[in-house]
């Protein structure tokens, strides 16, 4: 990485992790942060909004039922490619076969040579997105400061986002395979098999700080959590899943932000010998989520520039969606406390 794209990747951390002061967010699955407006009500603040990053720009118009495309945001390369006769895409559940009906209608597979300034662009693109929707939310209000009970809220959280992904992931590879889309599809049953189990994660990390976590997670379903997964959910059921992309990578990119430092500060708060940042550590610039996000922006390299801007505007949708603090306010600590207090785990003599 030379010196230029070292800055921009700093000052794009330094701005997500703002958004910590103002979400309460410090894993991709946030806990009790978010307002978590529909889609529909959120809106863009004006009929027509542009999101400019320093290579490309991409523009929405309120009254279309798509997004355009401003300007070239990457260019489309499939000449290293070969056409196939048929393509799998397999999931733990399910094994599906696409046959193009001609050679002409095949699906292109490219090498794995991606050029690098069309990933560039298409991260750009992309990190444009979220960077506009942190600066379209405007408050002063902050979260409550992080406590060990809040800290379990937060795994509740954790829990809610990740134990839905897999299906719905599950759900999109097969949509996208149905209708050809195999770079895709092949993408999301990806996206399936390296969810699968995180969940259990933010349990284990919850029964480390002495709770029920079965119970915890039964009692404690933060609205922030619910709304994401509600938004994951239609983006997957939409007539085109493609938003589902624009929703991971914004989850995931928002985790880069998460570096060691802050775990060994989320770590000073807990009791010792406890350990409860697994969830964490999985979701953070330290785990998978670096790597991850440089895959998806690789398989966005091979996508058609109308789609890539449907991702980026899913992007927007996401992150407005996180950066956004709650209408209703935040759990206070005294009823965090109160339902915590009945899920202890009994401690044998």
């Amino acid at each position: 990485m030379n010196a230029k794209h070292q800055t921009e990747e700093v000052q794009m951390t330094k701005q997500f992790e703002a958004g910590e002061q103002t979400s309460e967010i410090s894993i991709p699955s946030p806990s009790d942060t978010t307002s978590f407006k529909s889609v529909e009500s959120a809106g863009f603040v004006a009929d027509t909004t542009v999101v400019k990053t320093a290579s490309c720009s991409w523009q929405y118009t309120s009254n279309s039922s798509q997004p355009h495309s401003n300007q070239q945001s990457a260019t489309d390369d499939a000449s290293t490619g070969f056409v196939a006769d048929a393509a799998v895409v397999k999931t733990a559940k399910r094994t599906w076969a696409h046959q193009p009906s001609s050679a002409k209608q095949g699906i292109i597979f490219t090498e794995k040579s991606v050029d690098a300034s069309n990933k560039a662009k298409t991260r750009k693109l992309l990190d444009g997105a979220i960077a506009l929707a942190w600066s379209q939310v405007k408050t002063r209000r902050r979260p409550p400061a992080l406590t060990r009970a809040r800290w379990v809220w937060r795994l509740a959280g954790s829990y809610h986002l990740c134990q839905p992904t897999p299906r719905l992931m599950d759900e999109a590879a097969w949509r996208f395979a149905s209708a050809g889309r195999m770079v895709l599809a092949q993408w999301a049953a990806q996206k399936a098999s390296e969810e699968g189990g995180h969940d259990r994660l933010a349990l284990l990390d919850i029964q480390s700080m002495g709770y029920k976590a079965e119970a915890v997670v039964r009692e404690l379903v933060p609205p922030a959590a619910i709304t994401l997964v509600d938004y994951f959910t239609r983006s997957v059921q939409a007539r085109d899943p493609i938003g589902c992309a624009g929703y991971s990578y914004t989850m995931e990119r928002l985790a880069m932000g998460i570096k060691e430092d802050y775990i060994q500060r989320v770590e000073a708060l807990l009791p010792p010998k406890t350990n409860a940042t697994r969830c964490l550590r999985v979701h953070s610039a330290v785990g998978s989520d670096v790597g991850h996000v440089d895959e998806t922006v690789e398989m966005m390299t091979e996508l058609t520039s109308d789609e890539r801007v449907q991702v980026a505007r899913a992007c927007y949708e996401a992150a407005l969606l996180c950066f956004s603090p709650p209408k209703e306010g935040y759990i206070s600590d005294e009823e965090l406390e109160r339902v915590l207090k009945a899920l202890a785990q009994t401690k044998h003599k």
